[in-house]
């Protein structure tokens, strides 16, 4: 086996996932997994730029992991950015950040190349499953933008949208630097047409209503998932190829929108980096499982992190 670490970073959080790894197996044994909520993207979609507080949270971030990555002794390393750092002018400040702290530079990928990397990561321990059936839509929704991907065993059409929890949150739920509590129809209905919009760009390549399984990733996921189960505290091993119906994904995110800071904060399995942008989250979602007539969403803990990982290995 070859011990590889990879890291993620996203508008929203940065996440670690140190592993031993068998590429002629398949087996992939993690032995360190972690997510830092840093709102690296905060105010790009407004300013084109990363603000400064921003960066140092991920810096910060980045000198933990760095601690982590040397203590179990990693023989490799990939450190992958998406969406804000696309979008930023001033990416190559990021760029020499993360290389003065952890030593490799970041990879500024491409949407295609993140959504290969997210079906990966989903898919690899679905395979043999004869319960579900193929083709799977992967669907990875982030803070900036969200992955679309079908395919069987390999992906057969990729599309990346600029439609995320974060990047939805500040251009609908805004008002005076403040997220609205709650937000109002009006603020909804025009989220949910950013939405739709994207969707429809998204059909242009990517056949989403060909998918006989949904699978969705990331945090908004997984957290819907731990609100559907009522759990006391977010656990991942229950979370991990949990279903949820739309029926309830459709009552989880009515509450969500309907709901005060204070309520949603006081959800027992809300991470509070979360709290404000989980309501655009969930309506992403929702809005892709009554595009494509899904009865059920599965949802996995394992995404662009193990396929990142994967890479490496």
């Amino acid at each position: 086996m070859t011990r590889v670490a990879a890291v993620d970073c996203g508008t929203n959080s940065i996440r670690l996932l140190v592993a031993d790894a068998d590429p002629a197996t398949g087996e992939l044994v993690e032995l360190d997994r972690r997510m830092t909520i840093v709102r690296l993207g905060q105010g790009v979609d407004r300013t084109g730029r990363l603000a400064p507080d921003a960066l140092e949270r991920t810096f910060a971030a980045c000198r933990e992991y760095a601690r982590i990555i040397k203590a179990h002794g990693a023989e490799r390393l990939r450190f992958v950015a998406t969406s804000a750092s696309r979008d930023a002018s001033n990416r190559d400040d990021f760029v020499r950040g993360v290389l003065d702290i952890l030593g490799v530079e970041p990879e500024v990928i491409s949407g295609d190349q993140e959504a290969e990397f997210s079906f990966t990561g989903a898919t690899k321990e679905l395979t043999g499953r004869t319960d579900l059936h193929r083709p799977f839509l992967v669907v990875d929704i982030g803070g900036g933008s969200t992955e679309f991907v079908v395919g069987e065993d390999h992906v057969r059409a990729a599309r990346s949208v600029d439609v995320g929890c974060v990047r939805m949150t500040e251009r609908h739920l805004l008002r005076g630097g403040a997220v609205t509590d709650p937000p109002t129809e009006e603020q909804i209905a025009a989220m949910r047409a950013d939405i739709e919009a994207a969707l429809d760009l998204a059909e242009r390549t990517v056949p989403l209503r060909e998918a006989r399984t949904l699978v969705g990733l990331a945090g908004s996921v997984t957290t819907v998932s731990a609100i559907a189960q009522e759990l006391p505290e977010y656990d991942s091993t229950a979370i991990h190829h949990s279903r949820v119906t739309l029926d309830r994904v459709r009552e989880i995110t009515g509450h969500l929108l309907r709901s005060t800071h204070a309520e949603r904060a006081a959800i027992p399995s809300m991470h509070p980096g979360r709290v404000d942008v989980i309501g655009a989250g969930a309506l992403v979602l929702l809005s892709i499982m009554e595009r494509i007539g899904a009865e059920e969403v599965v949802v996995s803990e394992h995404d662009i992190l193990d396929g990142i990982a994967w890479s490496v290995a």
